[in-house]
């Protein structure tokens, strides 16, 4: 009878490689969802749900994603604080004070909600502009977000 060996990663045997994403003209859901992939480490054949198998994802000109028809305008942002009530802003006003946090939120809502979750959100590196200080890590372009 034959045997189908499964190979499970372990903590300290993954290495992490590092992605370089241009945010230009990127529609916010399909860029959000290919980096969750990423920084899930869904894209290897090593994956495994309890290890943190995922990479290190840079992304510039997080200034410059897009949304699809008026949800720039339309789109609602709620939170609370901990007094009565919600705070909400659009998405139009998110962009304008903090345009990272839309492509965080978007990123951080399609990972684990839990510790692994956030240890992978970690993982990703938004820069308003064109640069950012990862050089020395050698980061590879990364081709996601573009429908096929």
């Amino acid at each position: 009878m034959l045997t189908v060996k499964t190979t499970l990663a372990k903590k300290g045997e993954v290495n992490h490689s590092w992605f370089v994403v241009d945010g230009t003209d990127q529609i916010v859901g399909r860029l959000a969802s290919d980096i969750a992939v990423v920084l899930m480490g869904k894209h290897r054949p090593t994956y495994t749900p309890h290890v943190d198998t995922g990479d290190f994802v840079v992304v510039t000109n997080v200034e410059k994603v897009q949304f699809t028809g008026n949800k720039f305008a339309n789109k609602r942002y709620t939170w609370y604080t901990g007094y009565t009530g919600l705070r909400e802003e659009t998405a139009e006003r998110r962009h304008a004070r903090h345009p990272d946090r839309i492509l965080r939120d978007a990123v951080r809502r399609m990972l684990p909600k839990n510790k692994l979750g956030r240890k992978m959100l970690s993982k990703l590196k938004l820069y308003v502009g064109p640069d950012h200080p990862h050089q020395a890590q050698n980061p590879e372009p990364l081709t996601v977000g573009k429908k096929v």
